[in-house]
């Protein structure tokens, strides 16, 4: 049989029925007006299946054994092509005009998502340098690639992301190892996907969108950019966002008391009591009850997560004394029955006698309570009511809670105790509430604890208890139970790591997240640039001294923007000192350092401008092997020359390079946060991109049977790129890890280690020299280095670079 070599007049789309919203049915609609003599075919969930039952039943293991709706929607479309050809679009696509000339000439054709979808988190963890979408596909039928596709399918399935299984970094892989590229057509973004998401807008800002050029846009309904793990992008056969997947297997340790007397302890399975529930077990309605006063922000939120609760049977109780309306009209357009919001006068009642407001208004036989400020998970209230009822208690806590404190961007898991906020608890047990502004919970809880069978849920992830700076304790409050946390993620890459996996399963705001990846430089593309410069908050012991070390050698094309960048650190100028030395400097290096000196001097705690010849001047590429000892052997020079002058009382010494161009405002507190003598972080050309700074490496673990010998030269290892070694830019999403070398472009030390004579080697020491050879010296002296890969500084590639001024930068 002939197999046709063009792409035919059809357009498919698939819908979980035929019931399409009339929102999608318009853009469905604006294919087939554009395209009158085409054929259109709408396939329904059913139909998928049964096309697949016809022609591709060895696939249908893997089809029905997918966990999640959007991998068979992404799926069926690989194999609706090779069998018919034509174009499939998803329903969030919208036509504008003819792709006939798109098509003309071609056997497949595909575009690239916008260039700002590969800056996104999970596209950077992948190291895409551009990504192929799925949402519009055109193809000749029987075309090889779909061949290599299914094969590639069935290698896939395993993978736990939809992404990554069937999904559009699915498709990229597979694009990238087509047996037959030639034959692939792959588009520029500006043709089929001209507009980001919202959410890479709302990272990076808008982007412009050229509709001349497009034939169609993307609205992204249902979308992957989100940023989110698997489960939380939606699919085209679901109208709402799927949430998490409800856990399976899980199971939880509890303590059991009657009266405060011990009674039982052990494990609790979720699955257990969901089986008795759908076998027709009584789920008895839990009243949830939140007391609010004009904080429609984080109320708003706490509703997110009620609304997302997989306990059937729930009502939440709103009782508000304040003056601000928005979070009534919130409520009334949200159109859910089980929100109630009443409306109290605000006469200044008590916090314990609006709880009692909430509960007599509770219509059912439990309640929980539910603070409009904290978080919790879609299983929160299915778990304790498990418990509850799998036991015969009276009332459950939680054992242990997580704690956030994103200002500080520090997340730990509490000690165990009675934690009074996740109670749940019958209503007919439950003494009244005193009349107190704070605290009223405790004795509350007391009073449960006390009279009742209670048992205790060691479950922390359930609950997570937000320090947002006006709670109604204050931050000493938060802060003793960070003290005696049992479990604490402050280092960058696991805080970052964690809060990831709660934006999965909770309404963390996109910005929070951003902050916890990169920081305030980055957190700023978000809401703006900052416009002062005001000292981080905390106590004046979490503020040393730090004195700011920078070699400069015809740097005055890098100055001004240096200088501005020391500015927009947040870090209390009152405890930073400078210290600059230059040398062998052609240009106006040292009459500029002159010029803002009196500026320096009036803005920090103290300035040293240090001048110092070495007699180096390089007239080649300053990355030359051959120059490479005796030009890092001057910058080793100058570097401890400057630190001899310089360094008086201060505990901190942060080495800077003169021509970094970008760091987060909070540098020097993150960096001291790692709580290590030594400590780098990234230096990058670009933001999520590949690792400048190339004297910061990990060994490979072989690295010893490796011959290094070839690579030594002028009694320095000068190895190529990447033998042996590993850089940053590979350990990216790791926290903070340990190195074997360090460079300069950003380094932190402790000052007691320098006076202790730790120094830049200007000689080969063990083959290294200058920062590597620093690394090796701490190494002996019985110090690691440590670097933070998620902790990122620039320095691009195309800075312009005065003759010579590599002397003084590293290599």
């Amino acid at each position: 049989m002939r197999i046709e070599q063009n792409i035919p007049a059809l357009i498919h789309q698939t819908w979980k029925d035929t019931d399409v919203p009339p929102e999608w049915a318009a853009w469905a609609d604006s294919w087939r007006r554009r395209h009158p003599g085409w054929a259109y075919r709408l396939w329904t969930d059913a139909d998928n299946r049964a096309f697949l039952q016809e022609h591709y039943p060895w696939f249908l293991p893997v089809y029905d054994g997918y966990p999640e709706a959007i991998m068979r929607a992404d799926a069926i479309r690989y194999f609706l092509l090779d069998h018919f050809g034509g174009l499939y679009v998803d329903m969030d696509f919208e036509c504008l005009r003819p792709v006939d000339d798109l098509l003309d000439g071609r056997e497949l054709v595909l575009g690239c998502e916008p260039e700002a979808h590969t800056r996104l988190l999970l596209a950077r963890q992948r190291g895409f340098g551009r990504i192929v979408g799925n949402a519009f596909i055109a193809s000749r039928p029987a075309h090889p690639f779909w061949a290599h596709v299914h094969q590639q399918l069935v290698g896939s399935h395993r993978s736990p992301s939809a992404l990554d299984a069937t999904g559009p970094f699915f498709l990229t892989r597979a694009v990238d190892s087509a047996p037959d590229p030639a034959s692939v057509t792959v588009l520029g973004p500006e043709v089929l996907y001209p507009e980001v998401s919202p959410y890479a807008a709302e990272l990076f800002g808008p982007q412009n969108a050229d509709y001349e050029r497009a034939y169609a846009v993307h609205h992204w309904s249902g979308s992957w950019v989100a940023d989110a793990p698997a489960g939380a992008r939606t699919s085209v056969g679901e109208r709402t966002p799927a949430g998490p997947r409800p856990s399976v297997g899980k199971r939880f340790p509890f303590w059991a008391s009657q009266e405060l007397h011990p009674l039982a302890d052990g494990t609790l399975s979720l699955d257990a009591q969901r089986r008795r529930w759908a076998s027709g077990a009584p789920a008895p309605t839990v009243s949830c009850l939140m007391v609010t006063k004009d904080r429609s922000s984080t109320a708003r939120r706490a509703i997110r997560c009620f609304r997302a609760q997989t306990y059937p049977n729930l009502e939440l109780v709103v009782v508000e004394d304040g003056t601000d309306d928005a979070l009534e009209r919130h409520i009334r357009e949200q159109g859910d029955p089980r929100i109630r919001h009443h409306r109290l006068p605000p006469e200044g009642r008590t916090l314990g006698e609006l709880r009692n407001e909430a509960v007599d208004r509770a219509t059912g036989p439990y309640v929980c309570q539910w603070d409009d400020d904290d978080l919790y998970d879609p299983e929160r209230v299915e778990t304790q009511m498990a418990a509850i009822l799998a036991l015969g208690a009276d009332a459950c806590f939680l054992a242990r809670e997580r704690l956030w404190w994103p200002a500080r961007r520090r997340l730990a898991i509490s000690c165990a105790r009675v934690w009074e906020g996740s109670m749940v608890c019958a209503k007919d047990r439950l003494p009244r509430y005193p009349a107190l502004r704070r605290g009223e919970d405790t004795p509350v809880a007391e009073g449960v604890v006390r009279g009742c069978r209670v048992v205790s849920v060691d479950a922390p992830e359930l609950y997570t208890y937000v320090c947002h700076g006006n709670n109604t304790f204050d931050e000493s409050h938060f802060a003793e139970h960070f003290d005696v946390a049992t479990e604490i993620w402050a280092e960058p890459g696991a805080y970052a790591e964690r809060l990831r996996a709660m934006a999965a399963r909770m309404p963390i705001e996109p910005k929070d997240v951003v902050h916890a990846e990169t920081g305030p430089a980055a957190l700023a593309c978000v809401q703006g640039p900052r416009t002062t410069a005001e000292p981080a908050p905390g106590p004046a012991s979490e503020r040393p001294r730090v004195l700011v070390l920078t070699p400069a050698k015809d740097a005055a094309a890098f100055l001004p923007r240096y200088l501005e960048s020391l500015r927009t650190l947040d870090y209390p100028r009152e405890s930073i000192s400078l210290g600059l030395l230059e040398g062998d400097s052609r240009d106006t290096t040292r009459e500029l350092l002159g010029q803002v000196l009196p500026g320096l001097q009036a803005e920090y705690r103290r300035v040293t401008v240090v001048h110092r010849d070495f007699g180096l001047q390089l007239e080649g590429a300053r990355w030359e092997p051959g120059v490479q000892r005796r030009r890092r052997s001057v910058l080793a020079k100058a570097r401890n020359h400057l630190l001899s002058r310089a360094l008086v009382d201060e505990e901190w010494v942060l080495w800077l390079d003169v021509d970094v161009t970008d760091y987060p405002a909070d540098l020097i507190q993150r960096l001291l946060g790692a709580r290590k003598d030594i400590v780098v972080p990234h230096c990058a050309t670009t933001a999520g991109g590949p690792t400048y700074d190339l004297n910061t490496f990990v060994l490979h673990r072989r690295a010893g049977t490796l011959n290094w010998a070839p690579w030594l030269r002028d009694g320095i290892l000068q190895p190529p790129k990447g033998f042996g070694r590993t850089y940053l830019d590979e350990l990216r999403g790791q926290g903070l890890v340990r190195v074997d070398s360090v460079g300069g472009t950003a380094l932190l030390v402790r000052a007691d280690l320098h006076r202790d004579g730790l120094n830049f080697p200007c000689f080969p020491y063990q083959h290294l020299i200058e920062t590597e050879g620093l690394a090796a010296m701490a190494r002996d002296m019985g110090t690691a280095c440590w670097a933070l890969p998620d902790l990122e500084v620039l320095h691009p590639h195309h800075v312009p670079e005065p003759a010579g001024v590599g002397a003084m930068s590293p290599s």
